[in-house]
């Protein structure tokens, strides 16, 4: 049976369908608790759904920040490769609302991209902000791995998931991505310093954080070359007020 199959399987009972459609429509993770409440069925039937919706490859599951005394529950939200299909929305129609926000307000990029973190956040906090600010860039599709860096970290962006439109208007999509980092890190001791932005068809953009401090005043620095390889985008994040 094929992935498209089996998520087509998946999808083929009606609660099961509700179930995915309640997690698309959410804007963060959606416990069992809260399923169980909408759709007025038992704990276990809720997650035998879910069970049967990751296992498709329609859901995933990710551990919310301890709240209390307890294990940690469990949360749920649908699987960035699903994005796009049966009703979902994917990366080209969050890009074009984005860029439509542009051209209403007149808005810088960056700042339409702080303001459209709230609808791809909404993760429940692990305690580690950088971490959870990489699960939010994987549910967009970009693939991040975070790796060490000398004064601080950094989040390789292994995927563009906005490749061609990055490819035609750079400065303005990597402009884009620079803010949503921002603004999922508001309200964290995460300070996003730069955005490293490499050819979209090669990926492999850095996202330069540091816990605390203030980041760099704001504003595109010029191109970095790359070693016998093409320039690199430099874009510097916002400084905290």
């Amino acid at each position: 049976m094929t992935a498209l199959q089996q998520q087509a399987r998946a999808l083929g009972d009606p609660t099961r369908h509700g179930v995915f459609r309640y997690l698309a429509d959410a804007d963060r993770p959606v416990g069992v608790a809260e399923l169980t409440a909408h759709f007025r069925l038992n704990h276990n039937a809720i997650r035998q759904h879910l069970a049967k919706l990751v296992a498709a490859g329609l859901a995933v599951e990710a551990t919310a920040r301890p709240s209390g005394p307890g294990r940690p529950r469990l949360v749920y939200a649908v699987a960035p490769a699903a994005e796009g299909h049966w009703g979902t929305v994917g990366p080209y129609e969050r890009l074009s609302r984005m860029l439509v926000e542009v051209i209403r307000t007149g808005l810088a990029p960056d700042e339409v991209g702080r303001r459209a973190a709230g609808e791809i956040g909404g993760a429940a906090p692990s305690g580690d902000a950088i971490a959870d600010i990489a699960t939010a860039m994987a549910r967009q599709g970009f693939d991040p791995d975070v790796r060490r860096a000398p004064g601080g970290t950094e989040i390789v962006l292994r995927r563009c998931p906005f490749e061609s439109a990055a490819r035609a208007d750079p400065a303005t999509v990597c402009a884009l991505h620079l803010g949503l980092a921002e603004g999922l890190a508001t309200g964290t001791d995460v300070v996003v310093d730069e955005l490293v932005a490499h050819e979209p068809h090669r990926a492999g953009c850095r996202l330069r954080l540091r816990a605390g401090g203030h980041a760099p005043e704001p504003g595109p620095g010029g191109p970095e070359p790359g070693p016998g390889g093409p320039q690199k985008l430099s874009l510097r994040g916002r400084a905290r007020r």
